[in-house]
């Protein structure tokens, strides 16, 4: 495997249906080892990554030699180029490196019936096999447990080429990269060391910059005082000097005051110069501009259903796809339950989630159904079903939509949101409706930070009843006080189990 260099310079790059550009003058060096790529959900990460490798070209700047370049995108759908290839492989490598990542045989056979996380370690685990020089990796930990995370992290670690990770997982970051690349929208720039680093670096970056603005404010303040009471001073000699009242006979008056006015041709040059100082000062209050930050937190206006239980699903079994089975007791949920379901992947959670809404016993109008990944189809929908609420509903959702972080006329403006947007896009849709359940599978996939610990903070309060899934230990200790647990046993089938 060769190890190229890559560096991009001056990449910008508007979507067509886009009435502003997603990237806008980029330049950035990448070595050998990871960088991780981060900022706010929407802001053209995925975007940079596809320019890197290939796959769209940009609009203006370069890119420098990429060397072969491969792309591990979000979504999981498909298996990835090469699977059936690396699975056919029998050296030792390809066996230590399945053994690793835990990938089965049989995993092509049966692909519909995976978990996420397992369809997740399947295109890593291949793109790993096949060495590029350049690898680009999108939201990797999305869907993974914590068994199989330490699995996906312990790999990536022995890549030799040059890495680029978007990630909103701080411990992943920390972990595994080099330097950091920050993007705002408005700011790019790159970081040494990991995402705790570039944050406690940007903070120190923040205070500085509040510090030096309210010194150039303090400093421009003065100087407009100064130059007031020089225009009142020399306002009140022009009065007292004025030719008006006086005898038009007296010529020595009129003399004396045509002396003055000479005198005063010193006070008009010395407004002059402070007021070439007081257009300094504003220049600098400008240079000293800070880093527009949007605030987050908002309400969820869910609501208690008046029945005495959301769902009762009586014990059962359901097969995996794959000779497993699933059994599981009486499940049943009141309407102020919060209940967490718990398991490894491909243990059957979201086969639970699929029995559940079969057994429903409201309204499913009244219910927020949130998978972990939504088809390319159902993103375009939410956008569009978004785009022709009513003026009112419309501004609520976008309001949601501004509170947990992205822009709205932004994410308005794009044909195609990026995953985090549209979750936030579903959520924000989904509450207009005042739902009595949220069923949420995976929450915090493809969400930022901030957006992370606003959702919990709303979910804190929101009225309705929930049942989340999702390897976040925090998110669920936070929000949720009943745990179902699902476990394999000994023959490698799974049972639910009610904690």
């Amino acid at each position: 495997m060769t190890q190229p260099s890559l560096s991009i310079r001056g990449i910008d790059f508007t979507y067509p249906a886009a009435t502003r550009p997603v990237l806008r003058d980029i330049t950035a060096s990448f070595p050998q080892g990871f960088t991780g790529v981060v900022g706010p959900n929407g802001v053209g990460k995925t975007t940079l990554l596809q320019i890197l490798c290939g796959l769209i070209p940009p609009d203006s700047g370069h890119v420098d030699e990429r060397g072969d370049a491969l792309y591990c995108a979000q979504r999981t759908d498909n298996p990835p180029a090469g699977f059936d290839a690396l699975l056919d492989d029998t050296g030792a490598p390809v066996f230590a490196l399945r053994s690793r990542l835990g990938i089965e045989w049989d995993w092509l056979d049966r692909w519909p019936t995976l978990s996420h996380g397992e369809r997740k370690r399947a295109q890593i685990g291949t793109a790993l096999w096949r060495q590029p020089g350049v690898l680009a990796i999108d939201e990797p930990t999305n869907h993974l447990d914590a068994g199989a995370r330490e699995q996906l992290l312990a790999a990536l670690q022995d890549y030799r080429g040059i890495g680029l990770i978007v990630s909103h997982d701080r411990e992943f970051l920390d972990a595994l990269c080099e330097q950091c690349l920050w993007l705002d929208g408005d700011t790019t720039r790159l970081y040494p060391g990991g995402y705790s680093d570039l944050q406690s670096t940007r903070e120190v970056e923040q205070t500085t910059a509040v510090r030096e603005r309210d010194r150039a404010v303090k400093a421009r303040n003065a100087i407009r005082k100064e130059e007031a009471m020089r225009r009142e001073q020399a306002l009140q000699k022009h009065r007292s000097r004025s030719k008006r009242g006086i005898d038009p006979k007296d010529h020595s008056a009129k003399a004396k005051i045509n002396g003055m006015r000479v005198a005063d041709s010193k006070d008009g040059q010395s407004l002059r110069q402070l007021g070439g100082r007081v257009a300094r000062a504003e220049q600098a209050v400008v240079e000293a501009s800070l880093e527009k930050r949007y605030d987050v937190g908002i309400e969820l206006p869910g609501t208690v259903c008046r029945r005495d239980r959301l769902f009762f699903v009586p014990a059962g079994k359901a097969g995996l796809g794959d000779r497993r089975r699933l059994t599981y007791p009486n499940l049943l949920m009141r309407p102020s339950d919060r209940i967490a379901l718990t398991g490894a992947n491909g243990l059957g959670k979201s086969t639970l989630i699929r029995i559940i809404i079969d057994h429903l016993a409201v309204d499913e109008a009244r219910v927020l159904y949130m998978p972990q990944e939504l088809t390319a189809a159902r993103g375009a929908n939410i956008l569009a079903d978004v785009k022709s609420l009513p003026r009112d509903a419309l501004g609520h959702a976008m309001n949601v939509v501004s509170c947990l972080g992205s822009r709205p006329a932004r994410l308005l403006d794009s044909a195609t949101p990026s995953p985090g947007e549209l979750r936030k896009l579903q959520l924000a849709l989904g509450m207009t409706r005042r739902p009595h359940l949220l069923i949420m599978d995976e929450p915090t996939n493809h969400l930022d930070l901030p957006s992370i610990e606003a959702l919990e903070s709303a979910l804190a309060t929101c009225a309705c009843g929930m049942l989340l899934v999702s390897h976040d230990e925090r998110f669920l200790t936070s929000l949720t006080d009943q745990r179902w647990c699902i476990e394999p046993d000994a023959d490698g089938n799974s049972r639910v189990s009610i904690v």
